[in-house]
C-alpha cells in the first residue's frame, strides 16, 4: 500500500476538517482510502464495518453492541452516509461518508475525540489500510 500521508489528497483532508468544526460535541476522524473497484460495494460496505468496529472498541464500545444506520428512510442523510449507532439506546459511535474519489473509495469517519485516535490509527494501519487522522 503507497504511504498514508500520499493517500489523501490536500482538499479532502481540508473537507474532513470542515466536518469536526464545533458542535454539539467534540470530534475527530480519520480518512481511510480503499483500493477497491468502483462495482465492489459489498466489500466496501464489509470495510466499512470493520473500520466502524475499530472505532468503536477504541471508543470503549462492544462492536457487537453496535449496527450501521444508513438514513434510508430520513431526508437528512446523504447518499454513501451511514452511522454506526448502539443497538440500546441509538447511542452515536460513529459517522461516515463513502466517496469515490481519482478512481477508487475513500471513506471518511468521524467521530468523538474522546476516542483512542492513536489506537484507532494503528489497529486500522494494522489490519492493512492506509488510515490518515484527522483533527480539527
Amino acid at each position: 500500500m503507497s504511504d498514508a500521508t500520499d493517500a489523501v489528497d490536500h482538499d479532502l483532508s481540508q473537507r474532513a476538517q470542515a466536518l469536526l468544526e464545533p458542535g454539539d460535541i467534540e470530534l475527530v476522524g480519520v480518512v481511510v482510502p480503499m483500493d477497491l473497484p468502483e462495482d465492489d460495494e459489498p466489500q466496501l460496505h464489509q470495510n466499512t464495518i470493520e473500520v466502524g468496529d475499530v472505532i468503536a472498541e477504541h471508543a470503549g464500545f462492544d462492536p457487537a453492541d453496535t449496527y450501521v444506520y444508513s438514513g434510508n428512510d430520513d431526508p437528512e442523510f446523504g447518499v454513501n452516509q451511514h452511522q454506526g449507532l448502539t443497538v440500546s439506546g441509538d447511542e452515536f459511535v460513529w459517522e461516515c461518508q463513502q466517496l469515490y474519489r481519482d478512481g477508487r473509495y475513500v471513506v471518511v469517519f468521524y467521530y468523538e475525540a474522546s476516542a483512542d485516535q492513536e489506537g484507532i490509527l494503528a489497529a486500522l494501519r494494522d489490519a492493512g489500510y492506509d488510515a490518515v487522522g484527522v483533527e480539527p
